[in-house]
């Protein structure tokens, strides 16, 4: 019998993504300054019919005497983004349309001793926060073209494809009539051995200049026509293997018929409310901690980021088709708290789970500073990971999304 399961994505342009953007923006700028920096910073945005308001909420501790600009980082990444007129939803180069409210502090004494190195009760560099993360991994989208290496549950991979092909498509021109905000939804089609067999849903909504009004003479119809076959040919067909499309898959275009009000006009936005699209897409448990604003001292973040790692490494060795790695911690402790390194495989495994979960041990240190220090975390390559998904990402050269690298020697220790 034959199942579906959907996952979701939204752009750099959405309001909730906005907010992550300027967040981990603030953060690599802030990375700059000082590679020892705590940060933890939330963004909300919102905008009505008079203007706009971007708040910056937060804690930061430099340990240089070094201001941050957070309202010029603010302005920037909306700008970058492509928020430069109130019509479209937001005119962040604008004071006068669009206010930024900072109100930062520094991180709390009683937490900081907890983490620094050589205070507090526990010597080592302790987590940042008590909390619980999971890192998953998956061999199913391995065998499509252009998802080779990614190890993602194929409904979260393509529809993060999509949204940043739309992203860069606005960008370089190839959807000149295209605005900032989009999202997209992919429901695939999973046989009984629980391998996909298709895809029966693909639902794209973009927001777009007033084609009715300036190009087809106020007939929304034929706008929406345009639309539906620009996307279908420009970022569908070039995103989507071909195999996973037959007469029965169903494209959602705009599915209201117009999407000319978007951004933070239509809409308010919130650092770390998009947590499941920037994991595993409902695939795969979540701990409930967001990654962005926060800097990787933090184990929301850097322990999320560890515990994919390790699972990653599992399914590439050949010992799982799937895998789920469980991470807990106290705050100011280095150790995982006991027994909380749990390895799943849901039945895929080719040994014991708990034989593999001694394997994961032997071969990852988990505590926060050997996690920065593995995955080179104090660099600042966070503005990146804030919209397209945390995971199954390309490694880039300057470090970014260091925790998708496959390193053999770990490979070749899990299966010894």
């Amino acid at each position: 019998m034959t199942y579906l399961f959907t996952s979701e994505s939204v752009s750099e342009g959405h309001p909730d993504k906005l907010c992550d953007n300027i967040s981990d923006s603030i953060l690599d700028a802030c990375i700059r300054a000082d590679s020892s920096a705590r940060v933890a910073v939330e963004t909300m945005v919102k905008g009505t019919e008079e203007g706009s308001h971007i708040i910056i909420g937060g804690e930061v501790t430099l340990g240089l005497d070094t201001e941050i600009d957070f309202e010029g980082i603010a302005r920037a990444t909306a700008e970058e983004i492509g928020y430069t007129d109130h019509s479209i939803g937001m005119d962040s180069t604008n004071p006068e349309l669009c206010e930024v409210i900072v109100l930062i502090s520094q991180q709390s004494g009683d937490i900081a001793q907890g983490v620094d190195e050589g205070k507090g009760l526990h010597l080592e560099q302790g987590a940042g926060d008590q909390g619980l993360m999971f890192g998953y991994a998956s061999n199913e989208s391995e065998i499509f073209n252009g998802l080779e290496g990614s190890f993602m549950p194929l409904p979260a991979a393509l529809s993060q494809r999509l949204t940043l092909e739309m992203s860069s498509s606005r960008k370089e021109g190839a959807l000149p009539w295209a605005r900032p905000d989009s999202k997209s939804q992919v429901t695939v089609e999973y046989g009984d051995d629980g391998k996909p067999i298709r895809l029966d849903t693909i639902v794209i909504a973009i927001q777009h200049d007033d084609l009715a009004n300036d190009r087809f003479d106020g007939d929304e119809e034929e706008e929406h026509e345009f639309i539906v076959r620009e996307i279908t040919e420009k970022i569908i067909t070039k995103v989507v293997p071909s195999s996973l499309l037959n007469d029965q898959t169903k494209l959602i275009i705009n599915g209201t018929g117009r999407f000319v009000l978007g951004g933070p006009h239509a809409d308010a936005g919130l650092t770390g409310r998009k947590i499941i699209v920037d994991t595993y897409g409902g695939m795969g448990r979540h701990g409930g901690g967001a990654f962005s604003g926060k800097d990787p001292s933090k184990v929301d973040r850097s322990a999320a980021y560890a515990a994919r790692w390790a699972a990653k490494h599992v399914v590439a060795s050949g010992l799982s088709e799937k895998c789920e790695i469980q991470l807990a911690y106290a705050i100011g402790v280095a150790e995982p708290v006991s027994v909380s390194v749990n390895v799943q495989t849901f039945g895929t495994g080719t040994i014991p789970d708990p034989e593999l979960t001694e394997r994961v041990r032997d071969a990852f240190d988990f505590r926060p500073q050997a996690i920065i220090e593995s995955l080179g975390l104090r660099s600042p390559i966070f503005a990146r990971t804030a919209s397209g998904g945390h995971f199954g990402r390309e490694p880039d050269n300057d470090g970014g999304f260091s925790w998708e690298l496959l390193d053999q020697e770990k490979i070749e220790a899990l299966r010894e």
